[in-house]
Formats: structure tokens, sequence, C-alpha cells
């Protein structure tokens, strides 16, 4: 479903990605592991379409998405491709519900189309009589719930996760990386995961292990 191959990436002299080819499968949890400064986060945002390789090639399904320019890009981006971070990013002004319905409303979708998804979502991820609430009102816990329901408003073929528990305490953390799971079967999209946690990494179907910009090892669980 996504296949990278020698993918390559500078920061002025500094070679940050030495030829890294990856390959996600349909409905498949992928962790990457590694030290500070491997190169993880920086090969999810080239995955991810946030960044641009300096070389190589990134397909998700049919598209070579390392072509893709301005509307284009932003346009498959919002349909194709969930991200979930480390701190939400949710809007201050905006309640949970508007959060989440922002990238339906700019991929043009009908508002109650939207918003009937929205609380499907909510209610799965157990903050639905939350909906109406500021993030300010929320606990750390539902602010990261209120942002892996916007990543999936738009059913994307893939979720990407950077540290997405990196920020919360060790029982939110445990309920989120069991929630990827129970997304995984209920959806069937595919979560490629940067994250420090060994636990999460252990849940995944396969571990890759960055080293100094490359792949180290790609490990299947089983």
């Amino acid at each position: 479903m996504l296949k990278a191959k020698d993918v390559t990436k500078f920061y002025g002299e500094l070679q940050v990605l030495k030829g890294v080819d990856v390959e996600i499968a349909e409905n498949e949890v992928v962790s990457i592991v590694g030290a500070s400064g491997a190169g993880k986060s920086t090969l999810l945002h080239i995955l991810g379409t946030l960044d641009q390789a300096d070389g190589g090639e990134v397909w998700i399904g049919e598209t070579l998405i390392t072509k893709l320019k301005g509307d284009k890009l932003a346009d498959f981006r919002n349909s194709q491709i969930g991200f979930i971070f480390q701190f939400h990013n949710l809007l201050p002004e905006f309640t949970a519900e508007e959060n989440i319905l922002i990238p339906g409303l700019i991929a043009g979708k009908p508002e109650s189309e939207l918003r009937k998804r929205a609380a499907e979502l909510s209610k799965m991820l157990g903050f639905n009589p939350r909906l109406g609430h500021k993030p300010s009102e929320l606990s750390g816990g539902e602010q990261q719930r209120v942002a892996v329901a916007r990543a999936l408003i738009n059913n994307p073929r893939i979720v990407f996760a950077d540290e997405p528990s990196g920020n919360l305490d060790s029982n939110n953390a445990q309920a989120l990386h069991e929630l990827f799971f129970d997304l995984r079967e209920n959806f069937g999209q595919s979560f490629v995961i940067v994250t420090h946690n060994q636990e999460l990494a252990q849940m995944a179907d396969r571990t890759l292990t960055m080293q100094d910009g490359k792949i180290l090892s790609d490990i299947k669980k089983g």
C-alpha cells in the first residue's frame, strides 16, 4: 500500500536519511524506533508528505506522492492521510466537534455527513459527551482522542503518528496504544508510528529500527 525506495534527505551538509527503503501493507501497524537523531521523524514526515525527500520515490497506492505539488499534494494529503502528533494541535477557539470536522470541511464534504461521522468516532473513542467542549476544558487524554478523531474524519488509507503518547501519563498512553489496534480492526487503516515507548513498539505488527539515517532492522511480531 505504501512503498518508499532509496529515500534520501539532507539538511545542509548533514545527510539525515541515507537511502531508506520501506514498505507498509494494507491494515498493518508498523512502529519505527531508534535513538534521537536516527531520522525517524524525518522519514515519517516524508512518507506523510509533510516534508520533501531530496532523492528517491514514495508511493501510496498507485500515486507517486513525491511528484505531487501544490493543491494536488494538499488534496491528496487531506483525503488519504491522517496525522497524530505528540502535541494535539487542537485549535483552542473551537469545540472538540469543530476541530474534528475541519479536515472534512476542507475536503468539501457535507457538514451533516461529517457531524454523523464525528459522533460515531467520538462514541468509539469514548469522549462523546465532551464534543461541545473546547480543548481547555478537556483532559490531556481526551484532547489526544479528539486529535485521533480529527485524523480519521476523512477515512484516510494510512495514519502517521509521531510520538502520539509522549505527552500522556502511563494509563492514558496504554489506552491510546490499545485504541490504535481497535481502530485498525474497525476501519482497516494502516498505522505508522514513531515512538520511544517500548510497549507500543512491541505491540505493532512490525518494528523498524533506525540508526544513522538507515533501517537497521525490520522485525515482524511473532
